[in-house]
């Protein structure tokens, strides 16, 4: 069994498409590794050769929800058993673009997908792992769209319409509202510079 005065931290990233969060990953990580910390950037759904090939099917393949479900918690299984679970246990810190309450806020809030299911998916796939801190990054989905539509080609989540990412904006901060001490909710509006000093802040605590 691993030690958990050596086992490494797992942070997230989330928030809906166009928010800023991949903005900061990089500035995360490069902080972490400042401070002497081995951190390992990865992301969702992806960050294992097998899960990025199903990161590339969810994200431009029609599917139905029950097949879109599936495919996330398939990619997800994947990857921590080739490479968050031992990154971890070898005592590095994890960050990660998007984990499992990406699934609760996209296909349970935005789709209407069944919360039943999930929960049942969840703790067959990650048994107790859940992350350290999640950072979520709010914002109005008519703001995000319109960075969106500023930054590149959309994907087959991002040409959902406003009332698709309003249902997972308000899917995540229930999320968040349900475990404040996991969660630090980040006002994406603010500038850079607040964001930045407000994570390494958070950082520093960790």
């Amino acid at each position: 069994m691993t030690d958990r005065r050596t086992r490494g931290r797992f942070l997230t990233f989330e928030g809906i498409d166009g928010a800023g969060k991949s903005t900061h990953i990089a500035a995360c990580v490069e902080s972490l590794r400042a401070r002497g910390i081995d951190a390992l950037r990865t992301r969702e759904p992806g960050g294992s050769p097998l899960a990025e090939r199903l990161r590339e099917l969810l994200l431009t393949e029609p599917m139905s929800l029950d097949t879109e479900l599936l495919l996330v918690f398939a990619a997800r299984r994947d990857h921590l058993e080739k490479v968050i679970e031992p990154a971890l246990a070898a005592g590095r810190w994890v960050v990660c673009d998007r984990f499992t309450d990406s699934t609760w806020a996209y296909q349970g809030g935005g789709r209407g997908g069944s919360a039943q299911r999930i929960a049942w998916l969840e703790r067959w796939v990650q048994g107790g792992l859940q992350p350290d801190r999640s950072y979520l990054f709010d914002l109005p989905a008519e703001q995000a769209a319109q960075r969106r539509a500023a930054a590149r080609s959309a994907d087959r989540f991002e040409r959902e319409d406003l009332a698709f990412f309003e249902r997972v904006r308000a899917a995540y901060l229930e999320r968040a509202a349900a475990d404040p001490r996991r969660f630090v909710v980040v006002d994406a509006a603010m500038p850079i510079d607040a964001v930045s000093k407000l994570l390494e802040e958070d950082l520093i605590k960790l």
